[in-house]
């Protein structure tokens, strides 16, 4: 049998994301045309690489054994295809802005030099990165990558991303309000879901932190995607959120406001690999770094006492 690299490109969309839809987006085909090149590729294989039903999609134990061998495998290749490409590889989660400044102020100063950019979550950028498929993550580190991999890689914080209680079109202007005034919920997927990631930990951690039971409301992914819950609430609630989308929903009119308790922030980290990079690489650090600085990341503005996990 000869393995069909198209194929496995695929399969490592979905795996990526977890999600048929935004998979077949991301690969520029459609769901049914993504649904058939998965199923043709277990065929060859023997084995089922995914778990399915009308509410998730889950790696398989064959399918994630799998998963390790392709990333390098399609890393290779893609050397083996491009030896002298002097682009850089970069991964965001989806269109929060951390990612999307850097890169815009690196493309600015080095306008010849071409970015890749692929949306992951922190585990599959780090699984990515340490398979030679990126040169630079931004994520959010965890215990457990640092343990099954702590060798190979460095990383320095990059930014403290405030969150803030995002309220209800129409609703009332206040700078604070208190997390335990109204109900709070998340765009997360909670522990024991298929879906829990470091994102959930970390809101997981902060629910039993601050004695809260947030509503979770899973993980519809881009902004544009999370819009259309905000609008349609009536009820009385607050959604916790990101700084980067937060100041988006302000700027369409819907109130914000900073925690009154205390103001969680999410640790975000630059993330690359010891061996030789392209020396793009270099420069990115360089323009992340300055970035930082300039926009004063690493010491955000707030009243109230910051808050992080213990474990970063």
């Amino acid at each position: 049998m000869d393995l069909d690299l198209r194929l496995v490109r695929s399969f490592v969309a979905v795996a990526d994301e977890l999600h048929f839809g935004r998979a077949a987006a991301r690969l520029h085909v459609s769901q049914p045309a993504l649904s058939r090149q998965i199923r043709r590729l277990e065929d060859d294989l023997g084995f089922t690489l995914f778990a399915r039903d009308s509410r998730r999609v889950a790696l398989t134990p064959q399918g994630a054994r799998f998963l390790k061998d392709a990333r390098p495998l399609l890393a290779q290749a893609a050397r083996m295809m491009h030896p002298d490409d002097p682009g850089i590889r970069i991964a965001h989660i989806f269109d929060l802005d951390t990612g999307r400044l850097v890169a815009d102020a690196f493309a600015e100063r080095h306008p010849d030099v071409p970015v890749i950019a692929s949306s992951m979550d922190s585990r599959r950028q780090f699984d990515a990165l340490v398979a030679g498929l990126l040169d630079i993550g931004i994520l959010r580190l965890t215990p457990s990558m640092v343990g099954e991999h702590p060798t190979g890689w460095r990383h320095r914080p990059l930014r403290l991303e405030p969150f803030w209680l995002v309220g209800r079109s129409g609703g009332r202007v206040a700078e604070t309000v208190s997390l335990r005034e109204r109900p709070v919920e998340v765009f997360g997927d909670p522990l024991g879901s298929a879906l829990f990631n470091a994102h959930g930990a970390y809101l997981r951690a902060l629910e039993a932190h601050s004695d809260l039971a947030f509503r979770w409301l899973g993980n519809p992914g881009t902004f544009d995607q999370c819009l259309p819950h905000v609008r349609r609430a009536t009820d009385a609630a607050y959604l916790l959120e990101f700084e980067s989308y937060a100041l988006r929903y302000r700027r369409l009119g819907i109130p914000i406001h900073r925690p009154a308790e205390l103001q969680p922030v999410y640790p975000w980290s630059i993330v690359w690999r010891e061996d030789p990079n392209p020396p793009a690489v270099a420069d990115f650090l360089d323009v992340a770094a300055e970035q930082a600085r300039e926009r004063d990341w690493l010491t955000p503005e707030s009243a109230a006492p910051l808050w992080q996990p213990s474990s970063g």
